[in-house]
């Protein structure tokens, strides 16, 4: 005992070994939460409504018409096909375009059927078809039951109980409460019939599928927000990478409905893309149209008016030098006109360039006018190219994006020479409107000589032949622009439509259900015990001591179910009596080890009440007198002494009473029932118990124990509470410190492990009491098969059967030879 024990430094250490058993021991928390977790899969794999996926394929080409120059149009001839694919894509995901489709379809509308577990979409095979009144408020959310009575008629049913309820216009897409009835409405109506309510409008239109009578259809209508955002997922891929093909799939559990909405996203995006295509020349077009009626009602003004002037001026002709002279003025003003309208598109292009920045397709083509300069065309073209561009952009990019800033700095830089380019084009146009209007002057100079009738009848048929030139001129741009127009085509080609061909239900794959559920149901279990491993403070193992002090476990006592503190005596037979007697036999060996000869002293001390010193101090003193070795257990606790009350004994005189001199030894030392066994008890309760211990008459009491027995116990106080039990240390020739499992705190072997290292306490070594190998906190591993006391088993102390038999007892065996593999393997 005097042997020095290293004392270990393991505040911050994690005892993996003892989590691993401790993990162990909780197998059957383990197999329940697995259990528990592959029900949970279980139910949720064949509740699992079956989930398609459906796809369809375009392509986006950069079709060019094969009308189209660059003096017809000023769109749709940049960007290339790449450009033209991102758009699509954007597109397809943009909130506008699936609002279009969502509303086209009517998708706001639910079909459904109470299935097993779950309602599910029928969509596409009811009898009938919901044609919804838009300009109506309709209900969100509330079930319409539908149960047909015939063929053609049917009973509807909407359960109520009063309150209000949200509904929504579908044209407006106003939202709003409507108070709803008290009472259910149970209604019979026919297919085609309105269904005309406060708070739906709508019809049931045949859809050429059989009724099935008695069968209940549900309907339900929906936000139509909430539904467009679930259909802008759709997916898109590109195959291959970079090219023009588009792969569009869309996942759901009912195959008609996801088929419609694929085709019908299609063909809206590429009705959509011709109708923008065809913008610029429809806008032409409507500029040729005006511009024609007013040329046709100048042309019969005039036309009426020279009738009317040759009726009457009959005798009034033109020769040919009179034509001569009409032809050339007809053609100066030609050019003269001409000439006009391009100076004024050039104004009307400048003013539309320096007042907005949205440019678009509402500039009549330049061709119209007669303006044919590449570089004004071209620039243009650019111009509006990169504000597409920009416009796109808007979809994705925050307002704060730097290619905002990109785009406008190379805007302005092509507008700004395009200005230049106008500017010049601008000075030759006024130059030769000048020499036209000189030239005009002259010609009309040589019509003043005329006669009066004569150039009177040369001005109307001047001013016809020039309007009906600049009629016939508007005429031809009008079929070139109608000629593009019909000949574009859409750049959204189907590929292949999306179609039900009996496949493309996704597999669900049951087993990582079932994975997720092994490792969830670990998990917790885990957690849990993880959990309660760190945030216990209580020694729970002799382990658990070897790993917080190097001061040896002497011994380890089970739980006893005696009411009375002398189990020794009263169960001998009992694992805690075994356990009491190898505690005897240790503690023989170290007194043979450290030679003592004659009385040998134990003190037995603890960290605070509660942990079981005096139970053991009783128990070790009677088993030494088992032995028929004269033995005294002396009860040095004098703050609050106990013995007496075990062994039935007056508590008037004790070891107070002979420190103080007022009675002897003799008169202090009672005898038991039990042979070789004395008892000295504590005596009153004195005012200083630290005085009387360290007196000389403690030396004088304990020398003369020393002479009459062969074993003194000494139950003395907690160290954890009072100094008292360290002022025997002179005395004591091994000391055992009792630890309580699930009682004693980590902390408090901290305390005895400094006390050690300071030599205020010496010969000491650990009791384990009440300690089950059976305890979940306690690992579960039996304590006994490596400290080797002979108490490995326990079937008296706990009341169990020594011997299981049948499948559970070997599963048990087995469940401990694997523990005990585990635990020299942890050792090592």
């Amino acid at each position: 005992m005097e042997d020095e024990f290293e004392i270990k430094d393991l505040q911050n250490f994690f005892d993996f070994r003892g989590f691993l058993l401790k993990v162990l021991s909780w197998w059957p928390l383990f197999v329940l939460c697995i259990g528990i977790g592959y029900y949970i899969a279980y139910y949720k794999n064949v509740r699992r409504q079956t989930v398609y996926r459906m796809s369809n394929m375009i392509t986006v080409k950069d079709d060019q018409n094969p009308f189209f120059t660059s003096n017809t149009s000023l769109t749709f001839n940049w960007g290339g096909t790449t450009d033209k694919v991102q758009t699509a894509i954007i597109l397809l995901r943009s909130r506008s375009h699936n609002e279009d489709v969502v509303e086209k379809l009517q998708f706001y509308v639910d079909y459904l059927q109470q299935g097993e577990y779950h309602l599910e979409d029928i969509y596409g095979s009811t009898p009938f078809k919901v044609d919804v009144n838009t300009a109506r408020p309709q209900l969100l959310g509330r079930m319409i039951k539908v149960v047909f009575d015939t063929d053609s008629t049917y009973t509807l049913n909407i359960d109520f109980n009063g309150g209000s309820g949200s509904a929504q216009n579908y044209d407006t897409k106003e939202t709003f409460n409507l108070p709803l009835p008290a009472a259910a409405v149970n209604e019979r109506y026919a297919l085609g019939d309105p269904v005309d309510l406060p708070y739906f409008n709508f019809k049931l239109n045949p859809s050429g599928i059989p009724a099935q009578i008695g069968k209940e259809y549900l309907i339900r209508f929906n936000g139509f927000n909430g539904v467009v955002g679930r259909y802008r997922g759709i997916g898109i891929d590109q195959t291959p990478s970079g090219s023009s093909i588009l792969s569009l799939s869309l996942k759901g559990t009912n195959k008609s409905r996801l088929v419609d909405y694929l085709n019908s996203s299609v063909r809206i995006l590429a009705e959509n893309q011709l109708e923008r295509k065809n913008l610029f020349a429809t806008k032409t077009i409507q500029f040729i149209d005006s511009s024609l009626a007013i040329k046709s009602v100048e042309m019969k003004n005039v036309q009426e008016e020279l009738d009317k002037f040759r009726d009457e001026n009959s005798s009034i002709g033109i020769g040919s030098s009179e034509e001569s002279l009409i032809a050339k003025i007809t053609e100066l003003d030609a050019q003269k006109q001409n000439l006009e309208q391009r100076l004024q598109y050039y104004r009307d292009l400048e003013n539309y360039l320096r007042s907005r920045e949205d440019y678009g397709t509402d500039i009549p083509a330049p061709s119209i006018t007669g303006i044919g300069e590449g570089s004004v065309t071209s620039s243009v073209s650019s111009i509006i190219e990169l504000a597409e561009e920009r416009r796109r952009l808007a979809y994705t990019a925050k307002p704060n994006n730097p290619a905002f800033k990109d785009l406008d700095r190379r805007i302005n830089a092509i507008k700004a020479v395009l200005f230049e380019n106008m500017a010049s084009s601008q000075q030759i146009l006024n130059n030769q409107l000048r020499d036209v209007r000189n030239e005009i002057a002259r010609t009309e100079g040589q019509m003043r000589k005329l006669p009066a009738e004569q150039q009177q009848l040369f001005g109307i048929q001047r001013r016809y032949n020039l309007t009906e030139g600049a009629y016939g001129v508007f005429l031809d741009k009008r079929s070139q622009a109608g000629i593009v127009k019909a000949a574009n085509v859409s750049d959204i080609i189907i590929i292949d439509e999306a179609k039900d061909t009996g496949g493309g239900a996704i597999s669900a794959n049951d087993g990582v259900s079932y994975v997720m559920a092994v490792v969830g149901g670990t998990v917790v279990p885990l957690t849990f015990v993880f959990l309660l491993f760190f945030f216990d403070t209580k020694i729970s193992n002799p382990n658990e001591i070897k790993r917080l002090s190097g001061i040896p476990v002497l011994g380890a006592i089970g739980k006893s179910v005696s009411k009375s503190n002398l189990v020794v005596i009263e169960d001998p037979r009992s694992a805690v009596a075994e356990a009491f007697r190898g505690l005897r036999s240790s503690l023989q060996f170290i007194y043979r080890k450290q030679n003592i000869q004659g009385a040998k002293t134990v003190r037995i001390t603890s960290s605070v009440s509660g942990e079981g010193k005096t139970f053991c101090s009783i128990n070790l003193a009677s088993v030494f007198a088992l032995s028929e070795r004269k033995t005294v257990l002396v009860g040095l606790d004098l703050r609050k002494p106990k013995i007496f009350g075990d062994f039935d004994l007056p508590n008037e005189h004790g070891v107070v009473n002979y420190l103080i001199g007022e009675s002897k030894l003799d008169e202090v030392i009672q005898k038991t029932k039990i042979p070789h066994l004395d008892v000295i008890l504590a005596g009153a309760v004195p005012p200083n118990p630290s005085e009387l211990l360290m007196s000389d008459q403690m030396k004088v009491f304990m020398a003369e124990l020393k002479k009459r027995y062969d074993y003194i116990i000494l139950d003395t106080p907690p160290v954890g509470l009072v100094s008292d039990a360290l002022e025997l240390d002179e005395y004591i020739d091994a000391t055992l410190y009792v630890i309580r499992q699930h009682y004693t705190k980590k902390g408090m072997l901290r305390l005895i492990n400094d006390k050690y290292q300071k030599k205020e306490i010496q010969n000491i070594s650990f009791v384990l009491n009440y300690f089950s190998a059976r305890s979940k906190l306690g690992y579960g591993y039996g304590y006994g098969y490596e400290y080797g006391y002979g108490y490995g088993k326990y079937g008296e102390a706990y009341r169990q059967s020594q011997s299981k038999k049948g499948i559970v007892g070997k599963g048990k065996k087995l469940y401990k030879k694997a523990g005990r593999w585990l635990d020299r393997q942890l050792e090592k």
